[in-house]
């Protein structure tokens, strides 16, 4: 299963009851945050997850309100005396900003690794059982989009193993994808398991225009957490030349990418209420919700699948 929690959902800056847009996922005990705006921190202690178990942090792009709130957080971290590498992603240019950014941070008991992606390709990577893809998307700065798998194993079949006389102490490993070894026969997951199920998705996009290769990138997500600079659509001229999306743009986007739910976050501070276009959006897609501070959810694999 996944855990994810909207820290904040504003752009630009910070409001009183709008923490600038990152967001948590957590699965099996690790957490990885994208964006990093200044609040975030303050968000993260109000969900309750933890911040010394923030192994990934993935940047969109360097404006500050996605990044301002690195050097404190990364302090938080190392008081709560961690000592593990934390991973930092991003695209070209990530070290410089990193480096400027943790010049007041002094001294950190754990090292940062720095992961630099390319501003014009789609790329991937895996951050444990988590396996994301990158896709480079159109803003006013170079930008990324990330969309984060969780594969899910076949079925176990039990006549198979029995048939092998594979000992029942081992099964759990196999289901697990571990190989083992019995009277020196090697068994793989393979010879117990069948095709792998259907896992979770989700993925996220900000600060960007509409793209086929977006469409591409969230397509089948359980969830889709995008962008909705405003949701008035005669607003959608002055999103485009600073290189935003309204509601119905994501809303079409989630449409043909066939997205089962879609959150809105990155709100315009002028746009003091956004679930007012909230009913309009949703005649272009139905399962579509105004994010806010702390919105969590916890997606789990399909019994049927």
């Amino acid at each position: 299963m996944l855990d994810v929690c909207l820290l904040g959902c504003g752009g630009m800056m910070p409001l009183p009851k709008r923490f600038l847009t990152s967001l948590l996922i957590r699965h099996d005990g690790s957490n990885v945050l994208i964006d990093c705006g200044e609040s975030t921190q303050v968000a993260l202690h109000m969900s309750g997850f933890s911040t010394k178990n923030i192994d990934h942090i993935l940047i969109t792009h360097f404006h500050g309100d996605h990044v301002g709130g690195l050097p404190g957080l990364l302090m938080t971290i190392a008081n709560n005396h961690r000592t593990e590498p934390l991973h930092i992603w991003g695209g070209q240019g990530l070290a410089r900003i990193i480096r400027g950014l943790t010049v007041i941070c002094g001294a950190l008991p754990f090292e940062l690794v720095i992961h630099e992606l390319s501003f014009k390709e789609r790329q991937t990577f895996q951050t444990g059982a988590l396996e994301w893809t990158v896709q480079p998307v159109k803003h006013r700065v170079p930008c990324l989009a990330y969309s984060c798998y969780l594969p899910r194993g076949g079925r176990f079949d039990l006549a198979r193993a029995e048939a092998a006389g594979i000992p029942k102490q081992y099964w759990s490993l196999l289901q697990k994808g571990e190989s083992v070894e019995v009277d020196g026969h090697v068994f793989q997951p393979s010879d117990v398991l069948g095709a792998p199920r259907r896992g979770l998705r989700v993925s996220y996009a900000t600060d960007c225009r509409p793209a086929p290769a977006l469409v591409e990138l969230v397509r089948d997500s359980d969830l889709f957490v995008a962008e909705g600079l405003y949701g008035d659509p005669a607003k959608q001229h002055d999103a485009a030349i600073k290189g935003h999306m309204v509601y119905s743009e994501a809303c079409r986007i989630a449409a043909e990418a066939n997205v089962r739910e879609l959150w809105f976050t990155h709100f315009s501070p002028a746009m003091i209420n956004p679930k007012e276009h909230l009913e309009a959006a949703r005649k272009i897609f139905a399962n579509c919700h105004v994010g806010h501070n702390l919105k969590m959810t916890t997606l789990r694999f399909d019994d049927d699948a």
